[in-house]
């Protein structure tokens, strides 16, 4: 019952970890030879020919009666498991995705329907997470759980197809790579040194490098995405770009 707690709901995203938590919950309750397993086939029954005896004929009946009975036992084991499986497979998939797949006769059916049908997306969803996570930019905030959420998107694609499994070394190049330029000569100093850290130690000291920078400027400091800054000048009271106004105005101001 545990395992059947732990099966998320197929929403398109997920096919993967979705089909690895049915299949266990499958192997716990004893259920995935069914998949594996066509539904047997019903015996051939004996035809009595012109050339049988009242013996012949008992004795093909006689052999026929115990396959016949081995079917019936077989095959009511096998549409029970069958039921079974189709019925949580189904109450594990949201509504609207059940309603786009065929109808099929067999739980192992079923699932090769839905591993078919969300290839494509699973495809597209691991390349929004790639490019979102290549294109990631801090720009502020805690800087903490900035490169959680970089590690919570590399956990996404895991998942999804093994080889898709991103390093802790890239990963930590890449939260490097998403710093602003304020952290120049903090990253540089982590290119050249020989040492490499994990995705914890790059947290540590990302805060503390986030912390020194701020009390450098004064407790308070703002990142600009895509590294942009408007330009204004040393006095801080109008842009070069803007319009400086007419000599009458300036001197209104004055008084």
């Amino acid at each position: 019952m545990s395992c059947l707690k732990e099966v998320p709901t197929l929403r398109g995203d997920n096919d993967t970890e979705w089909r690895k938590k049915v299949e266990l919950t499958f192997v716990c309750a004893d259920l995935d030879w069914v998949l594996d397993e066509p539904q047997p086939v019903r015996p051939t029954e004996p035809v009595r020919e012109t050339t049988d005896d009242d013996a012949a004929w008992d004795k093909k009946r006689g052999d026929y009666a115990p396959l016949e009975m081995s079917y019936i036992i077989d095959n009511q084991k096998w549409v029970n498991a069958n039921k079974k499986c189709m019925a949580f497979i189904k109450n594990t998939i949201e509504s609207i995705i059940v309603g786009s797949i065929a109808e099929c006769t067999s739980a192992a059916e079923l699932l090769t329907k839905i591993k078919s049908q969300f290839t494509g997306s699973s495809k597209i969803y691991a390349t929004q997470v790639l490019k979102q996570l290549v294109t990631e930019q801090y720009t502020g905030g805690g800087i903490k759980e900035h490169i959680l959420r970089m590690s919570n998107m590399t956990a996404k694609l895991k998942p999804m197809d093994e080889d898709l499994k991103i390093k802790p070394k890239l990963l930590v190049h890449l939260v490097m790579a998403s710093l602003p330029k304020e952290f120049e000569t903090f990253v540089m100093n982590y290119n050249m040194s020989p040492e490499t850290w994990d995705i914890e130690k790059t947290i540590v000291m990302c805060v503390q490098e986030g912390d020194r920078l701020k009390a450098s400027h004064g407790g308070t400091l703002n990142y600009v995405k895509d590294h942009k800054k408007k330009n204004y000048n040393q006095n801080n009271k109008s842009s070069p770009s803007k319009p400086q106004g007419k000599a009458p105005h300036q001197h209104q101001r004055q008084q």
